[in-house]
């Protein structure tokens, strides 16, 4: 998937962060760095919610999914 702003490249790490904090049911994403200016956040800030979600277990990111 590529960012729906800048048509960069998303890593999963990026679609999982949108989907948690935007929409979840989200066909089109925002890289991090134009998720920051979006929401006028830092870049920083973002990645510090990645880790934050990942700790918690969400599993929106691929660390955490349900194997079956």
């Amino acid at each position: 998937m590529d960012c729906f702003r800048c048509g960069g490249q998303l890593s999963a790490d990026e679609i999982a962060i949108y989907k948690r904090m935007v929409n979840r049911g989200a066909t089109e994403c925002l890289c991090i760095h134009c998720f920051a200016k979006e929401f006028s956040v830092t870049e920083e800030l973002i990645r510090e919610k990645i880790e934050h979600f990942k700790k918690m277990g969400c599993t929106l990111f691929p660390c955490n999914a349900v194997k079956e």
